[in-house]
């Protein structure tokens, strides 16, 4: 089975659940589906799921403190690696810079390839208090 055909609730991270034209919830599939579910593993902190207590990467935990980008880096790609929408090669080219100097948050830029459709993908957030 690939990753197109399967549907998710439409729930970007800290947005509302997506209405579908009927009312009902609004299903997600392909590119959105893999960077939403990025995003959920990325900001999830680690024991939050009390099922998968090491689902997570935790990076809200980053902020306001001095930033190690090569063990965030390597943090951000060791869990966007247990997606199945990230295509495996090339591997992915991961940026980490801090906000500001006040130490105030993260700027994140990932490029990947979608593992379904083989296309280039560009994911980019940021992660403030």
């Amino acid at each position: 089975m690939t990753t197109s055909l399967i549907n998710d609730i439409n729930h970007f991270w800290g947005g509302d659940i997506g209405p579908g034209i009927t009312g009902d919830v609004q299903p997600v599939s392909g590119t959105n589906r893999g960077q939403q579910r990025i995003l959920r593993r990325l900001l999830t902190n680690p024991g939050d799921y009390i099922f998968q207590p090491n689902y997570g990467a935790g990076l809200p935990q980053w902020v306001g403190r001095n930033l190690d980008v090569g063990k965030v880096t390597a943090l951000i790609r060791s869990q966007i690696m247990l997606e199945d929408s990230v295509a495996k090669s090339p591997a992915p080219q991961i940026t980490v810079q801090q906000l500001s100097t006040d130490l105030t948050g993260l700027a994140v830029t990932i490029a990947y390839n979608d593992a379904a459709t083989n296309k280039a993908t560009v994911l980019s957030f940021n992660v403030s208090n």
